[in-house]
């Protein structure tokens, strides 16, 4: 009798969960509706339109860059005009960043970077609003490289790629003028433009016109003490209580070698670097004449430090610099026709970065530069000049949108100074150029 009772309140249990379930069923079916799949479907399609494909599944991918346009107003003293272009301190750019992990330790990757030029700013002048023959609506490869990394041993890269001492004064500015106004920023701008002086003649007259590119110095953005990128095999050290060690060989031939640091203490940030380059290949690191004219008994020196201190409550920074280049010739001839071997810069820039409002953080500087260039001598011996001094002076804004991660910035710039041209035995004082400049980077 018991068994009996027991096997009816099973069956009573049996039952209910039964037409529970049949009432749950039929509910959550009308709730997903008849065209569920297909919807799902349809979204599935639009997530594959819009994901970056990979070859395999063992390397990740990450896509990223940025857009850099600018708006540049300027005047010579005699000529003013306003021209479009991307900026020359942060290109435009798309990068294609693969990684893999090998095991805990180790990993693999490679690193592909186009560069891209709208109307290119770096080479525009006086009859060029979107840059000289061959420079605008272009694309440039930037970096393409290996690596292998392991956070016991650190980085080793093979292939286009930055140098120890790429950025050796700019990278050390860790606020918002680092998109747009670094310490290669200045010359940037305007190393295209052709040179006037005080009467508004062009220096010489005719088709040998100097630029301000000519009158500067250093073969990587007219800034002594940084190098660029090249075709190298380049070791980053692991950091060791805020410093690393980085050191690049390549191309025929070049070395060099840097010490970074980056720290805090108290309210305080940190950043510093120092670096020391060397140079025996004249078409990759034109010191003096151009990668087309090449001196291949060319040596060249350079080094420089930089460093950059934030007060975090109140915001409050300072970034400064230094940099020099020694050019020489191991032929005679030509050595001896580069009267003034040693080009330096130095700049310090001091202002304020806080997030006052709710779009993101606001910077407001002011910058100086003053550059004592040496002879700018032609890979073949032709003197352009014996040296120059230049002058930078700026002030400007920038304000971060956090949301759109992008960046507006106003900037005016004004340069003046003199140069000796050839060998004569007196120096040209230069009619002053004023450029107002405008712009926003959106990265993606």
């Amino acid at each position: 009798m018991k068994l009996v009772q027991r096997k009816g309140r099973l069956w009573g249990v049996s039952v209910a969960a039964l037409m529970v379930s049949g009432w749950a069923m039929p509910a959550a079916a009308a709730d997903l509706g008849g065209n569920c799949c297909a919807d799902l479907e349809e979204r599935i399609a639009e997530l594959e339109a819009t994901t970056a494909r990979k070859g395999n599944r063992k390397v990740s991918l990450t896509v990223s860059g940025w857009v850099s346009e600018n708006v540049i107003w300027w005047d010579d003293g005699s000529e003013k005009n306003t021209y479009v272009g991307t900026s020359p301190v942060e290109q435009s750019r798309f990068r294609f960043l693969g990684e893999a992990k090998i095991n805990a330790d180790w990993s693999a990757g490679y690193v592909l970077e186009i560069g891209v030029w709208g109307g290119n700013s770096s080479k525009t002048d006086q009859d060029n609003p979107d840059g000289t023959a061959g420079t605008p609506n272009s694309l440039s490869v930037r970096k393409s490289s290996w690596f292998l990394k392991s956070k016991t041993f650190g980085k080793l890269t093979v292939g286009q790629d930055s140098t120890a001492t790429y950025h050796l004064l700019d990278d050390t500015d860790t606020t918002l003028t680092r998109n747009f106004y670094d310490a290669e920023g200045p010359p940037d701008y305007l190393q295209s433009f052709f040179l006037r002086d005080k009467a508004g003649n062009r220096i010489p007259s005719g088709s040998s016109s100097l630029k301000w590119g000519d009158a500067l110095r250093g073969f990587n953005n007219s800034t002594p003490g940084d190098d660029g990128r090249r075709n190298i095999v380049r070791y980053d050290s692991p950091t060791f209580a805020g410093f690393n060690v980085a050191t690049a060989w390549g191309e025929d031939d070049i070395w060099d070698v840097a010490l970074i640091y980056k720290g805090e203490a108290g309210d305080f940030n940190y950043n510093a670097r120092a670096g020391y380059g060397q140079s025996t290949d004249g078409f990759s690191t034109p010191c003096h004449g151009s990668g087309s004219s090449p001196d291949n008994a060319l040596n060249c020196e350079w080094w420089g430090v930089s460093g950059f201190a934030q007060h975090t409550p109140t915001g409050l920074f300072v970034y400064a610099g230094y940099g020099k280049q020694h050019d020489g010739s191991n032929d005679p001839a030509i050595d001896a026709k580069i009267l003034e071997k040693d080009s330096t810069t130095w700049f310090v820039q001091g202002g304020i970065e806080k997030k006052w409002i709710p779009l993101g953080k606001t910077n407001v500087f002011g910058m100086y530069r003053q550059d004592d260039a040496g002879s700018n001598v032609s890979g073949t011996g032709s003197i352009k000049t014996t040296g120059a001094n230049i002058n930078f002076w700026a002030v400007g804004a920038a304000q971060n949108i956090e949301a759109a991660e992008s960046t507006l910035y106003l900037v005016y710039q004004h340069a003046d100074g003199d140069v000796t041209v050839g060998t004569n035995s007196s120096a040209t004082e230069l009619s002053a150029m004023q450029q107002v400049i405008g712009g926003m980077k959106i990265n993606f």
